[in-house]
């Protein structure tokens, strides 16, 4: 059994088409076809289901593919720590976050470049339940999500921050000068919210709900920018994490309002697989997040954005404000 062997498995199973199985590993259908089948022979089991087209693993072949992430995962683990003796990290950081977390990503994405610069990193936006999937097969190496999040299984933890939730809302609206606001009040305005299907939303609706209040948003989306795109029209609320403050601010037009309760909603962090050793990288993204304060910057930049300047204005306008030195 050959490692490009199980190389070629794992890209059938994500492409799940073999001529484009094989464009990503840079060999002819034949070659990948032929490899495969080979490494069935060896093993002894059916692993693919074969039809006209690709049709899907067979239990044994499940199976297979777990081991063969696994392996490759040892494998680029060698690699890493073999990195490291020679004087330098090397290889691909895969890193996972939910969409509601990406703006924080930069905080530890950034410095961590910075001090491994023959590194990469890959960044992609998952939802909580990909996540758990994609770090259970390693295809992650870590990943940025809500810690409490209960499909999370055999992970190891590591705190971030806490989100702490705002009302987006015109300088004319009717909220905007107050000092904070409920969310029964906020239920009332014309709102813009997160779809649904996102977690965060979900854990609004419980906040809206505890305080008996049903909202109906006039505008829903499955994406943080495309809630700021419509913020700038200037004729919608929303509620948003002081983490997006980070990367999209607050527009000019707009104000800023605590919500009253919770005073700190759930946890956000990383989380890697609870196996070891520890991936090399994601050791060493974990390690950046210890010299990082991520609660910390966020907390000073929602104390800057709450804070009135002497011009009577509150906070600054789009975009984030400078680093505070």
């Amino acid at each position: 059994m050959l490692l490009r062997q199980l190389e070629y498995l794992v890209a059938l199973a994500r492409e799940r088409h073999f001529a484009r199985a094989a464009d990503a590993c840079f060999v002819s259908q034949p070659s990948l076809s032929a490899a495969i089948r080979k490494l069935e022979h060896e093993l002894g089991v059916p692993i693919v289901r074969r039809g006209r087209r690709f049709e899907g693993l067979t239990p044994e072949g499940e199976r297979v593919l777990l081991w063969a992430h696994r392996i490759l995962a040892e494998r680029d683990a060698l690699h890493h720590e073999l990195s490291v003796m020679r004087g330098g990290l090397t290889g691909t950081l895969r890193l996972g976050a939910i969409p509601t977390a990406l703006t924080a990503a930069s905080l530890l994405t950034t410095p961590f470049c910075e001090q491994h610069p023959l590194v990469r990193v890959s960044l992609e936006t998952l939802s909580s339940r990909d996540i758990t999937r994609r770090l259970t097969s390693f295809e992650l190496d870590i990943a940025l999500t809500y810690l409490d999040d209960e499909s999370l299984r055999q992970v190891r933890r590591t705190p971030l921050y806490e989100e702490r939730y705002l009302l987006l809302t015109p300088h004319d609206s009717p909220l905007a000068e107050q000092r904070s606001v409920r969310w029964a009040e906020v239920a009332g305005l014309a709102l813009c919210l997160l779809s649904p299907q996102m977690r965060n939303r979900r854990i609004m609706d419980e906040y809206f709900a505890a305080e008996g209040a049903t909202v109906t948003p006039a505008i829903e989306t499955d994406t943080v920018a495309g809630l700021y795109t419509h913020m700038a029209a200037g004729r919608w609320s929303s509620v948003i994490s002081h983490a997006w403050l980070h990367m999209f601010g607050v527009p000019a037009t707009m104000r800023v309002v605590p919500l009253e309760h919770p005073a700190h909603g759930p946890r956000v962090g990383l989380v890697i697989a609870d196996r070891s050793p520890e991936p090399v990288l994601a050791k060493a993204l974990l390690e950046t997040a210890r010299r990082v304060s991520v609660r910390e910057v966020l907390d000073g930049l929602l104390d800057t954005y709450l804070s009135p300047p002497p011009d009577g204005t509150r906070g600054p306008g789009p975009g984030p404000p400078p680093r505070r030195r």
